[in-house]
């Protein structure tokens, strides 16, 4: 499809100047869920706060995505990605900016929340727009470059965060982002000129209630089971509240979707291989952000007694690793398919868990930094396939709301994972503190090894390859043409 003028010559390029210039801008937001995490024993003391509290500045971050990115497929259809670019960047500068500013813990807090919803609408778009512009047979291989962004920045963040403290302030890890994502805004404001049909569909405010509720009510209960008395509302009734809340939320999609009017899509949910992959997702998503990120920098300074610095250059192998490998395994998910990735990938995912469950204070540094190794190579093999498997099988009207439940699981499965993990090393602490020691945090990577163990059984029904052909009447899109249909490249 050519631009609007009619004139082939941009039609070649454009889609991958776009997708890079959401790349980039993504890779930016998306660190910042993790860049704090080797930086929160110091922000305990420096913001006179507990370790529960302060580890709702990486949570808060990935429950307001879980929020707000039930909106993105409402967003997507009501604006033009140029609009949705313009706003995030500017939302995540603006967030940043009162990050850096923050005198205590409650600026610093909105601060993160601000971030987080401009981040929030940025994967959706990102996935959407590759699924539309990049032809079938190619979109593992431009998938793997996505999955650098979704994975490798929130593993190398701690690094980067390690090596600023090393140095500086904490504040710097902000300061440090600002001009990044300032240029990004600007260099997007100049290239970003994709544009698409808009549709005036009014947005249901009791959605966005409920999904608030329900998502929030979780990950709530989760991460104060550990506080005893001092939790503002009950654990049991945060919980409760959240089920039945997430209950109601789904019955009034399937509800709305009857008219075309829901917040968020459920027909996804009827397609198995969709299911599948979000399930893997959300258990591979735990492991990453509420094992890999969170938990073993935690380890590493409370238990190992390595310095910030050390810390974060003990896990940038791994991140570097599973860098390097996005673009060939989309590669070779396009030959292969799924399922021969995944399956050892998850047997890796559950190997390393439970490797760092035996190790305790005695443990060699370079033994864990092999631990870590294996686990981003595991999350490599899984992660560009189940993107591109769980979207695929889409039809193309159902790509924004797909790709919107794909990455909201995935951040409340972070989130919780982050709580929860947290919380079990906690209570399993014999600190009367609850500052997680050698015995609390062998427990959270049991427990981190159970979901690997579960991701391990999931596997095995990941779908092998398609046999070349015309695909199932339920797999098709709106056209079979291989060029995008909605979106139109302007200038």
């Amino acid at each position: 499809m050519t631009g609007p003028s009619g004139t082939g010559q941009e039609a070649p390029t454009r889609p991958m100047v776009i997708i890079m210039t959401l790349v980039v801008s993504a890779f930016v937001m998306i660190l910042n869920e993790t860049i704090l995490s080797v930086a929160l024993p110091h922000l305990t003391g420096d913001l006179g706060v507990s370790a529960t509290t302060v580890q709702w500045l990486t949570s808060g971050f990935l429950l307001t995505m879980g929020v707000v990115i039930p909106t993105t497929g409402y967003i997507l259809n009501r604006f033009t990605p140029r609009q949705v670019f313009l706003a995030a960047m500017t939302l995540f500068s603006l967030g940043t900016l009162i990050c850096a500013l923050a005198p205590g813990f409650a600026v610093l807090f909105v601060g993160r929340i601000v971030q987080a919803s401009g981040t929030a609408v940025m994967i959706p778009l990102l996935m959407t727009s590759v699924m539309r512009l990049i032809p079938a047979d190619r979109r593992g291989a431009t998938m793997g470059t996505i999955s650098i962004v979704i994975a490798v920045a929130p593993a190398i963040g701690p690094t980067i965060g390690g090596l600023i403290l090393s140095t500086l302030d904490w504040r710097w890890m902000f300061w440090s982002v600002l001009p990044l994502s300032v240029a990004a805004l600007a260099v997007g404001f100049v290239l970003f000129r994709l544009t698409s049909e808009t549709h005036r569909t009014p947005l249901d405010l009791l959605s966005v209630a409920l999904s608030f509720l329900a998502f929030g009510g979780i990950v709530y209960g989760l991460s104060t089971l550990g506080h005893g008395g001092s939790a503002v509302v009950p654990p049991w009734a945060a919980l409760v509240v959240g089920a039945v809340a997430l209950a109601t939320f789904v019955l009034r999609q399937m509800q709305l979707q009857r008219t075309e009017s829901a917040l968020l899509d459920l027909r996804p949910f009827s397609h198995k291989p969709f299911v599948v992959a979000i399930v893997l997702s959300a258990l591979l998503f735990m492991s990453l952000l509420g094992a890999g990120a969170i938990l073993l920098p935690i380890y590493l300074q409370n238990v190992l007694g390595v310095s910030a610095a050390t810390t974060g250059l003990a896990v940038l192998p791994g991140g570097l690793v599973l860098g390097f490998m996005g673009r060939p395994v989309g590669r070779l998910f396009d030959r292969v398919g799924a399922r021969p990735l995944v399956i050892p990938g998850a047997i890796g995912l559950a190997t390393s868990m439970w490797l760092l469950a035996l190790f305790g204070a005695g443990a060699a540094l370079w033994m864990v930094i092999g631990a870590h190794i294996l686990l981003m190579v595991s999350l490599g093999l899984m992660m560009t396939p189940l993107l591109t498997e769980g979207l695929a099988v889409l039809p193309e009207n159902l790509y924004s709301h797909g790709s919107a439940i794909l990455t909201t699981l995935q951040q409340v499965a972070g989130a919780a994972g982050t709580a929860g993990f947290v919380t079990i090393a906690a209570i399993g602490s014999a600190s009367a503190s609850g500052t997680p020691d050698a015995a609390g945090l062998r427990l959270a990577f049991m427990a981190a090894g159970v979901i690997g163990l579960i991701a391990v059984g999931v596997s095995f029904m990941v779908r092998r390859k398609p046999a070349a052909g015309p695909a199932a009447p339920e797999e098709l899109g709106t056209s079979n043409d291989t060029t995008p249909s909605t979106p139109v490249a302007g200038g």
